[in-house]
């Protein structure tokens, strides 16, 4: 690509390729793709995206492109790569100036040099570092700002490269320019400190981004500890230095980030060199609780500064390379030594002291906490329990931190919690606001140390004695301990408390959800969320059963009321729970008059047109399989709500399991009128779904077909018909993968035995469709069909594959006579599978027949049977597989076939089979 020419129409198709008419947009994208592989388009770009005077949008686009490039063809080995001289003229052109006014651009610019560092820095480009080092220094503010900003990003990729050879490269390039480094660091942030003290807030912008920028470069040279001890001095000059600058001065927010960033520096080093940080334990412990948890920080500190210092504090008290080993002597010399520097540390005193800062300091709920709490009760609940916001605030970060400290000191700060719980006992004055925060801190500060004080609190004294008497105080200012105390009960019930007291505390949980109060309402329902679950032993259906009814209808009545998608994703786990723990299958059959409530809720959340369903999708389907499995007949409603399932079924989601089972329950509830209504539909999407989702999915999917054609052997074929040619062909292609196969012989076989003219049709379309005979078809599909037995494992499917099969005689047709033998062994393996002997009798019979339905014996251990599982009992008793006995199927077909062929032809046919397999035969049809 010749410059000269090329650079006037690649910057005509470059201001073409930033329109937004796609007639214009989408031609000039062609085009451009075509000249990635051009020599000489990337310096075309170059040349573009370096001329000042252009639009902004165009030499946007054409940094974008080149960088893109970097990616695709600068390695040697790429396809169509760069060839050296183009990549030697570009590396020049890039480092040529450092003064791009566009700051977007100048840091695309950064991020292509340093991608290009990764692959030729230093051998193939050794003068780019000294290029940088000696831009930094010149005078000018943009083009050391530029040349700052590239330094960064050129020294942080080479700082992430892995390999060893890689790593000793970048080692010997930080050893030659550490000194240099720190030395910028130091001089920026000098200037930053006097121009802040002298009140130049333009100039101390301008310094401080420089600072920024030079701690960054430094911050990849961390490796050496000279630097990390320079921090802790420098955080303290930040600190002190953001007293004398306003909130809303525009430098108070990069002062901020440049102070976040010294602890980064300070928490990544412990992290990745915990031994190498032991010199700096002490240092780091005493900076950070005196700025925390002392009057030191008064003034100073902001949030996230204060979770740093808190992540810094954790780390150190949790971190197993400091913790010795159970015997001393197993222990190394550092972990003894480190260990050594927190004990010394962490004496009786420090650790009241952080313990009670913690809790009536840190744990209080704030002003705007509780303003939020009377404005938006349920975005205050949402929040509270786990928000995005909320991962990343204050509140969490000091609750994990009480949590290490206390389990790793539980002995020396059990005695000081309990104190001051003991100075908290009755009711609260209602007008002392402050007192009640008190209570909620302490209350919350228990909980969380649950299992530390397992042996320290008669907790169920204490719920009968206070807890439970302060759940029912009514007045509106004692909102925060009634949800308090019912967290706390969540967070003690798998801990330590009596069964016998469970049914007070459902009343309780019953008076709260009939409050107006969301939070509460919405604290019972994490509660709930909490001791429902399948792991609580002490849970017992009997003594939730009178409450049961009641709670249902105020847990809908909250639904209608709540507006969070939170809040209600948290209601329907409640409900699939409750399900799953109380097997509330007669209160679903008996009660049709909660479904006004009920199906609203399974709409909305399986209604992929609405936002909630996002939030809602798992647990609405959940529920709305347990309503259909406990409905004891289809109502217009029930039907109405699968109109929401061919969507559903686009999403080709995780939760397609849920939904085939849903199409199960309603084909088992009523597969005649839900057929005729959404059958069509069904095949569509079915067609659409098997194409493009995995293996087992493609077995669910054919289950449920095989389901449709088991309840419903005539409509059923003529309803799936546009699937079944598929199962055909994957038949006689031989499906490689078993349980596919499997599947699909289970289908084919409903359609032979049940349906015999409609099995004669598709194997007419087959022939058509395939260009064969239909002998030809008839013969390949039986011949794989005995070949790939050994795929099917489910014993009723292999008694299925033996009735097809045999349900093909009598016959005088010579495929099905040639594959006569293949038949008997199918019939034989079906036999073996099916039968059992009468010890006493010495005679066979069909272990999967089935004459009647009987109700199960249900011990108190077990679950009844739900509305679902009657049924398909029901249908069993209609199903060949269950009603005809293999044994007498099989001599009924010989004895009609020996008919059709007279004795000679008969005897003739008998010697194509193996003499053993027809002694084995015999054996099971003596009798007959």
């Amino acid at each position: 690509m010749d410059l000269n020419s090329a650079s006037t129409i690649v910057l005509q198709v470059l201001t073409q390729a930033t329109s937004q008419d796609t007639a214009v947009l989408k031609p000039a994208e062609e085009q451009l793709k075509q000249w990635e592989t051009q020599p000489g388009f990337y310096s075309v770009l170059l040349n573009i995206f370096t001329n000042h005077t252009l639009d902004v949008n165009v030499r946007w686009l054409a940094v974008l492109y080149f960088k893109n490039g970097i990616d695709r063809y600068w390695r040697r080995v790429a396809p169509h790569a760069l060839s050296e001289e183009e990549k030697t003229t570009l590396r020049a052109g890039l480092i040529a100036n450092f003064n791009e006014p566009v700051n977007q651009i100048a840091t695309q610019i950064s991020v292509l040099i340093a991608k290009v560092a990764r692959v030729d820095c230093p051998r193939q480009w050794p003068e780019l570092i000294p290029t940088l080092l000696e831009s930094v220094k010149v005078q000018d503010d943009l083009r050391q700002h530029r040349a700052l900003l590239t330094f960064y990003h050129v020294t942080k990729t080479l700082a992430s490269k892995r390999l060893a050879a890689d790593r000793k490269l970048f080692y010997d390039l930080a050893s030659g320019i550490y000194s240099f480094a720190c030395s910028l660091w130091n001089h920026h942030t000098d200037t930053f400190l006097q121009q802040a003290c002298r009140g130049d807030e333009a100039a101390a912008t301008n310094s401080l981004e420089r600072t920024l920028l030079s701690l960054k470069d430094t911050y990849c040279y961390y490796i050496f500890q000279g630097f990390l001890h320079a921090v802790f001095e420098r955080l303290k000059q930040f600190l002190e230095c953001s007293r004398s600058i306003r909130a809303e001065n525009v430098c108070r927010d990069r002062l901020e980030k440049t102070i976040i960033l010294f602890t980064k520096v300070l928490l990544d080093f412990l992290d990745q060199h915990p031994f190498s940080f032991t010199s700096l334990i002490q240092r780091s412990l005493e900076f950070a609780v005196s700025y925390v948890f002392t009057e030191a920080g008064e003034g100073v500190v902001f949030e996230r500064f204060i979770v740093q210092c808190m992540n810094l504090i954790k780390m150190i008290v949790k971190n197993y390379a400091y913790k010795p080993s159970k015997y001393i002597e197993d222990s190394s010399p550092e972990t003894i030594e480190a260990h050594k520097i927190k004990t010394a540390f962490f004496t009786y005193p420090t650790l009241m002291e952080i313990c009670r800062r913690l809790v009536t300091h840190y744990f209080l709920l704030t002003e705007e906490e509780l303003t939020m709490w009377e404005e938006d009760p349920e975005g205050f609940t949402v929040e509270e329990t786990g928000g995005d916001s909320w991962k990343y605030s204050l509140r969490p970060c000091t609750e994990v931190l009480f949590i290490d400290i206390f389990h790793e000191y539980n002995q020396t700060l059990t005695p000081v919690l309990l104190e001051m719980v003991h100075s908290l006992q009755g009711t609260t004055n209602m007008e002392d606001t402050s007192a009640i925060l008190i209570k909620d801190a302490v209350y919350n500060a228990v909980g969380l140390a649950a299992y530390e004080l397992f042996d320290s609190v008669d907790f169920d004294q204490w719920f009968k004695n206070q807890l439970l008497a302060e759940l029912q105080v009514s007045h509106n200012r004692y909102k925060p301990i009634r949800r308090r105390v019912i967290w706390l009960i969540g967070q003690w019930i798998s801990v330590k408390f009596k069964s016998d007291l469970r049914p007070m505390l459902y009343e309780a949980i019953r008076n709260l959800l009939q409050d107006q109060d969301l939070v509460s309402c919405a604290m019972c329902i994490i509660f709930l969320n909490g001791f429902l679950p399948v792991d609580d032993f002490e849970f017992r259906t009997d003594q939730f059963l009178p409450y049961l009814e009641s709670m249902f209808t105020l847990l809908f009545q909250l639904l209608q009321e709540v507006t969070e998608c939170d809040t209600k994703m948290h209601v329907l786990h409640v409900l699939s729970c409750v399900n799953e723990r109380v097997n509330v299958q007669i209160f679903f059959t008996d009660s049709k008059n909660l479904y006004p409530f009920l199906l609203p809720v399974i709409q909305l959340s399986t209604d992929v047109s609405q936002p909630p369903h996002v939030y809602l999708l798992e647990d609405g389907l959940e529920l709305w399989l347990v309503t259909l499995e406990n409905s004891p007949c289809l109502t217009p409603e029930l039907l109405r709500i699968f109109q929401n399932m061919s969507a559903l079924l686009e999403l080709s989601s995780e939760n397609l399991k849920n939904c085939f089972k849903i199409i199960n329950a309603y084909i088992f509830l009523s597969s005649t009128e839900f057929l005729q209504m959404y059958a069509v539909d069904l095949c569509r999407s079915f067609c659409e779904l098997l194409k493009d989702i995995t293996t087992e999915g493609q077995v669910q999917a054919l289950k449920v077909v095989e389901n449709v054609l088991k309840v419903n052997p005539v409509l059923g074929p003529q309803m799936f018909q546009p699937l079944l040619p598929s199962v055909f062909k994957g038949i006689i292609d031989g499906e490689r993968y078993p349980m596919l196969m499997s599947t699909y012989l289970g289908v084919m076989g409903r359609v032979l035995l049940q349906n015999t003219s409609f099995f004669s049709l598709l194997l007419n379309q087959m022939a058509c469709e395939l260009g064969q005979e239909l002998d030809q078809i008839l013969g390949n599909i039986i011949e794989m069909w005995v070949d790939r037995m050994d795929n099917i494992t489910q014993p009723e499917r292999r008694k299925l594959s033996a009735l097809a099969l045999l349900s093909l005689l009598p016959s005088l047709n010579g495929v099905i006579q040639d594959k006569f033998c293949g038949i008997i062994h199918v019939t034989l393996e079906g036999l073996y599978d099916v039968m059992t002997e009468d010890p006493e009798t010495g005679t066979y019979k069909d272990c999967m027949l089935m004459s009647h339905f009987e109700e199960p014996k249900v011990t108190e251990d077990e679950e009844p049977p739900t509305e679902q599982d009657k049924r398909k009992k029901m249908l069993a008793l209609k199903d060949p597989v269950h009603t005809v006995s293999l044994q007498q199927f099989v001599y009924e077909k010989l004895k009609a076939q020996q008919e059709l062929l007279g004795e000679q032809g008969f005897h003739a046919l008998m010697e194509t089979v193996d003499t053993e397999v027809v002694a084995q035969l015999q054996e099971f049809l003596q009798g007959f």
